[in-house]
């Protein structure tokens, strides 16, 4: 009490979840004051800001503190509250709970904060902020760069001279469609919630789950490093033809493309692992390049050709070009429009380059929708542009002088360059011009106004383009490792630096590009890369389309420009595109996925982000219950839909398991817990997980009762939606009834005479060695608490009982029971003693459907006479065989009339003689009265009737179960009697007993309508 004593008088609250408040008068504000102070210091939360609102942002912090006007503990709306990032060395500030709201007292001690010392916040001061980049230079100008690719200068105007300049604007429209459309799908993902780092990956596995998430990471990885490939071939190739043309060749043509490839990634790499400030610096350089390249090659298309280039067959702007460039002229075994749109694709596939840098850009639900839209504008009218400048070179060309016709020329000419003063029919018949677009790769540099501004543009692109897919790929396979849905993958999330730089993956990275550029041909690497962009983009699409369709309340993006009917599109269309451009690599592509989402499914990593696959199940399952209340039952669907009174499903897995051998995949099961107190929510959790890892399907509901009959009795009427409601109560024999106090006893029998009334069928099963499991797990706990050093007693003290033992079952997976493991050939004898409508038999043949019950032969034994016993039996058998019932035997028991043995009778009164009125030796009135405060009393009377009724089986060897029907009690019957009945009933045997009594309404039928 001297730690109280000390603290100022008044009303006050010091809470974990609220700030520390006073209130009171006079001298008490002073100390108000300086303890809300030095308590509640500032927050740092990781979220990007802008430089010049850090003052707002500390005055909003500081009204955050404010308590609201109706409680003292109540806080005011504040951003902190709803973010999940924490800063390091203090815990995230939470609202209190409406449990702490609630509270008579307001006295709760532990600490607002973590707080670490003030050297390490002061060394965490001095650390450099991570360099962030806007939507310019972050998404716009990196977007730009990747599109203009090398594809733009070496393929282009190949690709237009084959497919005509119509067909190759419908290649180009074709593809900025599908871009298009990808990204107004990216903008409504990236603006529905913070981004962060991961891209792609990121948007599609936090949309679709990881299910979907996992696989398309590491194809959409895997995709970048062979952009990064592509486009080091193109530099090299362009390097290459450099060679040759001053006749400066190391080796040959194609290992001089790997040589200089490999010596460009390389240079490339290092670049990359100086950090992202020295990448984006030099991107902003290539982009000038590029610009100044544009410019010279736009006025060269102006300037009057040359007889050196006209001989190469750039003659400017004419109209007969214009014409007969405008339709197609395949060649080659690659000339069909598909293959021409497999080889520009690629070109348009760096929509996403800069929301894979999501994790670097200042504020990515801005930055990412608007860079991307400028980025895809931008280089599309440039790339029609371009297209139609083939209208100022001929197809084919010689690049000879003596080729030029003079003026009176009347020799043999065709083609249209003799038109133009120009004889090609000698190399067009040969099909050996070198020049032209048809021939010749370096067409834009034969237009321009200076060539070698060509060459740096072309370099700028190509080495611009491969360095962003270089750095995008170990960002988005960095994320995919951090989140633990691939084993031994983890290496390569580890970061460095301010910007926390995956330099394991930027290896890896390395290797993979570096074997695709030893293929050293372009026309081989293109189809590839975009069989996998384009399954990035369905997948990308088809989240939005989906996170839409399910209404969830949570999809609410800013970017309101999109539709969910146009995403579908979009993802209909680039899997169609995929098996249109390479079949067979779209089929290794699909089998890829294939087979990393069946890991996935198979594995279930424990994530939770939301997904709209969750939104979609929560739809169906909602819809179809909705659909299903509207149905009349049918005795052909009749399943049985169970209740289980577990109490906590981990202190009795027997009866979870039982239960969920014949439930499993077939009907409901519903776990009841009848809580005496309060049970915390963590706690529900936990068990629900201890479910999971048992593989049990089941719901599991906590109800709090004042008894055992109340609660489940509650449990049966509001357990449950529409048909989905239980039709069958599960629980465990009391096997402490002779022990326990008569009021429990009343309650247990009590609750199973409720559930008749209720029209309920009754399943009560007992085993020899009991269900509960408490005292061998507090015996081990007490074992793993004193290795701790800790007190078992101290922590049930402290904790909710079940919390302390959840903290045991937490360190070991559970008990293994008997229904775990295989039966055998054992026999499953089910005594159908009373028809109940036959779910006496249904439940039995539920359970040889599992695998682990499927070589278990079943027996039904049944009542009957001696005389008739063989034409009962031949009945019996024809009925099973009408319910198609797999029935190993049917065994008719003729000696029912037998009287009891008295060994057995003997023990029947002994178990009830604690409970016996014993009228004849009281008189009239005390006997009244003690029958009316004790209704469990059993009377004379009642006990003469009962006693012919008296069996006991004697033990059954190699039995798996034995099922026997609930005898039920007519009104009246004490439940000291009726409990006596059942343990007759069932003691005396080693294997599971099921005591089983269906509401007497057929659940079997032999009818097909």
């Amino acid at each position: 009490m001297s730690d109280l004593d000390s603290l100022p008088q008044g009303r006050f609250s010091f809470s974990e979840e609220a700030p520390p408040r006073y209130s009171g008068g006079g001298d008490q504000d002073t100390v108000r004051n300086g303890q809300a102070s030095s308590l509640s210091r500032d927050i740092n939360v990781n979220m990007e800001t802008i430089p010049g609102q850090q003052s707002d942002r500390r005055a909003s912090r500081q009204d955050g503190r404010r308590p609201s006007i109706y409680s003292t503990m109540d806080a005011v709306p504040h951003l902190e509250f709803y973010c999940n990032a924490t800063a390091t060395g203090r815990l995230r500030r939470s609202r209190p709970s409406l449990e702490t709201l609630r509270k008579a007292f307001e006295f709760i001690f532990p600490p607002l904060y973590e707080e670490q010392g003030e050297e390490e916040n002061g060394a965490e001061g001095k650390t450099t902020e991570p360099v962030r980049f806007g939507w310019v230079t972050g998404v716009m100008i990196r977007c730009m760069l990747n599109i203009w690719g090398v594809i733009l200068f070496l393929r282009l105007s190949w690709i237009t001279s084959q497919a005509g300049i119509l067909l190759t604007w419908v290649i180009i429209l074709m593809s900025v469609l599908v871009t298009s459309i990808s990204s107004l799908s990216v903008s409504a993902i990236a603006t529905n919630g913070r981004v962060s780092s991961g891209g792609g990956y990121f948007m599609i596995s936090r949309t679709l789950g990881p299910e979907m998430g996992g696989p398309i990471g590491m194809v959409f990885s895997f995709a970048n490093a062979l952009g990064c490939a592509l486009n080091t071939v193109g530099f090299s190739e362009s390097v290459r033809d450099l060679l040759v043309e001053y006749n400066a060749v190391m080796v040959d043509e194609i290992n001089d493309v790997r040589i200089v490839g490999t010596i460009t990634v390389t240079v490339l790499l290092l670049i990359s692992l100086a950090g992202m400030e020295w990448e984006s610096k030099t991107q902003v350089l290539f982009f000038l390049v590029l610009m100044v390249t544009f410019a010279n090659y736009f006025v060269g298309t102006f300037i009057p050709a040359t007889p050196q280039k006209q001989s190469k067959g750039f003659f400017g702007y004419r109209v007969e070009i214009f014409v007969e460039n405008l339709l197609p002229d395949w060649r080659g075994s690659e000339g069909n429009f598909f293959q021409m749109f497999a080889i520009f694709f690629p070109s348009a596939i760096g929509i996403l380059a800069g929301a894979n840098i999501s994790g670097d850009l200042k504020d990515p639900q801005t930055a990412i929708p608007k860079g991307t839209i400028m980025a895809i504008f931008s280089t599309t009218m440039s790339y029609l542009l371009i297209s139609i400048t083939a209208a100022c070179v001929l197809r084919d060309a010689s690049g000879n002088l003596n080729d030029s016709l003079p003026v009176n020329y009347s020799g043999p000419c065709e083609g249209l360059g003799c038109k133009l003063g120009w004889n090609f029919t000698k190399c067009e018949q040969s099909q050996s011009c070198s020049f032209g677009l048809s021939n010749s790769f370096q067409v834009l540099n034969l237009i321009s106004g200076f060539g070698p501004l060509i060459t740096a543009g072309l370099f700028a692109a190509s080495l611009s383009s491969a360095l962003a897919f270089l750095v995008s790929a170990p960002k988005v396979f960095q994320c995919l490792c951090r989140d633990n849905i691939y084993p031994y993958i983890g290496f390569f999330g580890k970061g460095y630096g301010k910007n926390d730089e995956p330099l394991r993956a930027y290896i890896l990275t390395y290797f993979i590009a570096l074997a695709f550029i030893l293929i050293a041909q372009l026309n081989v690497i293109a189809p590839l890369i975009s069989n996998f962009f384009l399954c990035s983009y369905a997948l990308i699409n088809f989240s939005c389309f989906h996170a839409s369709i399910t209404n969830s309340p949570g999809w609410r993006p800013s970017f309101k420009y999109y539709s969910k009917w146009t995403a579908l599109f979009g993802s209909i269309i680039s899997v169609v595109l995929m098996f249109l451009l390479t079949w067979w690599a779209a089929l290794i592509t699909f089998g890829i996925i294939l087979f990393l989402f069946g890991y996935v499914t198979y594995k279930k990593p424990e994530v939770n982000w939301g997904s709209s696959v969750q939104a979609g199940t929560y739809n169906m399952a909602l819809s179809y219950s909705v659909s299903l209340s509207s149905v009349a039952d049918h005795v052909k669907n009749f399943r049985p839909q169970c209740l289980v009174l577990t109490g906590p499903p981990n202190l009795r897995p027997a009866l979870v398991d039982f239960v969920g051998s014949f439930t499993k995949n077939v009907s409901l099961m519903i776990c009841g817990d009848i809580l005496m107190s309060v049970i915390s929510q963590r706690n529900t959790d936990k068990l629900v997980k201890w479910l999971n890892r048992r593989k049990v399907r089941s719901f599991y509901t906590p109800f709090k009762g004042d008894s055992l009959r109340e609660g489940a009795s509650h449990l049966l009427q509001a357990a449950g939606l529409g048909k989905m409601k239980p039709n069958t109560l599960v629980m465990g024999f009391k096997t402490n009834w002779q022990e326990c106090s008569p009021s429990s006893v009343e309650n247990y029998v009590n609750t199973i005479y409720d559930t008749f009334d209720s029209n309920y069928g009754v399943c009560i099963l007992r085993m020899m060695d009991g269900l509960d499991i408490t005292e061998e797990l507090q015996c081990e706990g007490v074992c793993a608490w004193n290795v701790l050093g800790f007190s078992l007693e101290r922590w049930v003290r402290v904790l909710h009982p079940v919390t302390a033992l959840l903290c045991l079952c937490d360190s070991k997976p559970g008990i293994r029971t008997v229904f775990q493991n295989k039966q055998g050939k054992k026999n499953i004898d089910v005594y159908w003693i009373s028809d109940d409508g036959g779910l006496t038999l249904l439940v039995p043949y539920l359970l040889t459907r599992r695998k682990r019950w499927r070589r278990s032969k079943v027996r039904v034994f049944v009542i009957g006479q001696q005389q008739t016993k063989e034409d009962e039996r031949t009945e019996m058998m024809v009925l099973l065989r009408r319910f198609r019932l797999d029935v190993h035997d049917v065994i008719v028991i003729t000696d029912s009339e037998r009287p009891p043995f008295s060994k057995n009778l003997n023990r029947f009164e002994d178990s009830i003689a604690g409970f016996r009125l014993r009228e004849g030796q009281q008189a009239e009135g005390p006997a009244h009265q003690e029958r009316t405060e004790g209704p469990w009393k059993i009377s004379d009377k009642q006990m003469d009737a009962f006693r012919l009724k008296v069996r006991l089986n004697s033990g059954r060897y190699f039995v798996s179960v034995y099922v026997r029907s609930v005898p039920v009690p007519q009104g009246g019957c004490p439940s000291s009697l009726y409990m006596a009945w059942l343990d007759a009933l069932s003691c005396g045997l080693h294997c599971p007993i099921l005591l089983i009594r269906g509401n007497q309404q057929n659940v079997l039928t032999f009818y097909c309508q």
